[in-house]
């Protein structure tokens, strides 16, 4: 048996060794059109930022090493061209030799990847204007900037890698930009967990321009100037376009293969193309969202790397394993801060219909008592019929990668809210409490789902009735220092002596800093009478946030 691969990296590298280590004896070619063939390309960044100054930490394996280890014939700098399904061949450039030549197969498997989207702007080929894709680009870009770490940089574009170059470019010491087309940051969350993003963002003398569009660059000397659509122009001594990236499709649409609605290569369940000797992995599929069914790209080196797995298993042994699709579980740091969202945010379930609740808890990293414990913001989205959790995004420091891990395996194994409650997790003081904030956000959606509290979010607090009371239920002294405009303030532990001063006919919006105060005020009220209470999810600590970056928000788009 003969097979070909297509593109290495992740999920190329990841079918070949798993290939060899079930068939000893079948020929496994790779074609890798560039130098590498397996790099840790989210390390690239910190390569960039001197985080990781050994520039051969950033590779797994190299071609000689992976030929020495599995056997595989790995031709570098060799570009496929063209597929013939018809007659199972390949044909490939050397761009060493400049040599074309044809290969035939028995069965394929592609993993081109995906490209960077660069769009076609008035001067987007000048020099000093970057994306960053592979171990080239960062050689590039490394060499350009370690002779501008004095200089301003600007960041097109405020996703996972935006911020992570927007980070270590200001840690070089450079003056750093980002301009955002949209109105957050980090697109698969929600607005109020990119709002406590944006806060840390600009809290480190970062420039964020949201909703900012970029219209073109001109070379201006030694520097780039930067075109904004309703701005004035920035001038920079370096650009990185992170404006996002498409699946390379041109071999697949070459072949006659189909694409799918998210124009990314199709595949079942077993990896495997329209054609039944070409299978797919990584960035250019497109699989079902297995919580919507609806067709989804996923640009994640852990999804690659399993499906490379699973498709060696199926192209070895028939197709025996199903991938069950991913749920986009991502994880980026933001300076000192940390962002994971796993699962569906809440504005793509509303987007495609599926009704939910939000709920928004905020706890410490570990236990208060012991030094260090730093506060977390977690935010979920449930059914409102059986508890089934739809996603979790977290903003926080310490220990988020690991409530964010625990929330994806529930999701992935369609758990619910309840799940989460009974969470069993390894407690000491310095590494969570007795009851972790993951049980917490069960505990807080538990009581939403049963109707013993009652949630109100920002934008109903703000169309309330005029009649209505807002109630600062935090002491004195917080309320003395801001609330939310109009609030009166009745201290919780002052809450049921002065129980008569509040109306029963009227609705009462009530909040803490964080909640649990409010929810119980709350409980306070409903059992004496009062029968239109909700507490504002999140408190004062989210509200303030939100409010601050709404406003920011109202100002750019004025």
């Amino acid at each position: 048996m003969k097979y070909i691969i297509v593109g290495a990296v992740a999920g190329g590298a990841s079918t070949a060794a798993r290939l060899r280590r079930l068939d000893e004896h079948a020929e496994i070619v790779i074609f890798e059109k560039g130098e590498y063939i397996s790099y840790a390309n989210c390390g690239l960044p910190y390569y960039i930022g001197d985080v990781i100054r050994e520039r051969d930490k950033l590779f797994v394996q190299t071609a000689a090493s992976f030929n020495k280890r599995f056997n595989i014939d790995v031709r570098i700098k060799t570009e496929v061209t063209a597929i013939d399904p018809v007659r199972k061949t390949i044909t490939a450039i050397d761009h060493n030799t400049r040599r074309s030549y044809v290969e035939n197969y028995d069965k394929l498997v592609l993993s081109p990847g995906a490209e960077p989207i660069r769009p076609p702007l008035p001067g987007i080929a000048t020099e000093g204007i970057f994306t960053l894709r592979n171990v080239s680009d960062t050689d590039y870009i490394k060499a350009y900037v370690d002779k501008r770490k004095k200089g301003r940089a600007v960041v097109v574009g405020a996703g996972f890698i935006g911020l992570e170059m927007a980070e270590n470019l200001h840690d070089l010491g450079m003056e750093v930009v980002i301009v955002e087309m949209g109105n957050q940051v980090l697109a698969p969350v929600d607005f109020p967990i990119a709002a406590i993003a944006q806060q840390h963002i600009r809290s480190k003398g970062v420039d964020l321009k949201l909703l900012t569009t970029v219209s073109g660059f001109e070379k201006e000397g030694e520097n780039i100037k930067v075109l904004l659509k309703d701005d004035d122009a920035i001038m920079a001594d370096v650009v990185i376009l992170s404006i996002g990236v498409k699946p390379d499709t041109r071999l697949a649409v070459g072949a006659g293969l189909k694409l799918g609605p998210s124009k990314g290569i199709f595949v079942n369940e077993y990896l495997q193309t329209s054609d039944p000797d070409i299978y797919a992995v990584g960035d250019a599929i497109e699989f079902a969202n297995p919580m919507t069914g609806q067709s989804m790209n996923t640009y994640l080196a852990g999804p690659a790397n399993k499906q490379g797995r699973i498709c060696a298993n199926n192209l070895v042994n028939g197709n025996v394993q199903a991938y069950n699709g991913a749920i986009n579980t991502a994880i980026v740091k933001v300076f000192d801060m940390t962002v994971a969202t796993t699962g569906m945010a809440s504005k793509h379930l509303t987007k495609a219909g599926l009704y939910h609740v939000v709920s928004t808890t905020h706890s410490g990293s570990h236990a208060g008592y012991y030094p260090g414990a730093k506060q977390m913001t977690i935010q979920i989205v449930f059914s409102p019929e059986d508890g089934r959790l739809f996603g979790a995004q977290i903003a926080g420091y310490d220990g988020v990668d690991k409530r964010a891990d625990i929330l994806a395996s529930v999701i992935k194994h369609k758990g619910t809210i309840y799940d989460l409650e009974e969470f069993e997790h390894a407690y000491a003081p310095p590494y969570s409490s007795a009851k972790d904030p993951v049980n917490m956000a069960g505990f807080v959606a538990e009581n939403i789902l049963h109707d013993k509290l009652k949630v109100a979010y920002r934008d109903e607090v703000m169309q309330r009735r005029h009649d209505s009371v807002l109630l600062d239920v935090r002491s004195a002294e917080e309320f003395a220092q801001g609330t939310i405009p109009g609030a009166i303030n009745i201290p919780i532990d002052e809450l049921r002596n002065r129980i008569n001063e509040l109306s029963r006919e009227r609705d009462t919006y009530i909040f803490c800093q964080i909640g649990l105060r409010g929810y119980l005020a709350q409980r306070i009220l409903v059992q004496n009478g009062f029968d239109t209470v909700k507490n504002i999810s999140g408190g004062f600590a989210l509200w303030k946030v939100v409010e601050a970056e709404t406003q920011t928000e109202k100002i750019l788009a004025a």
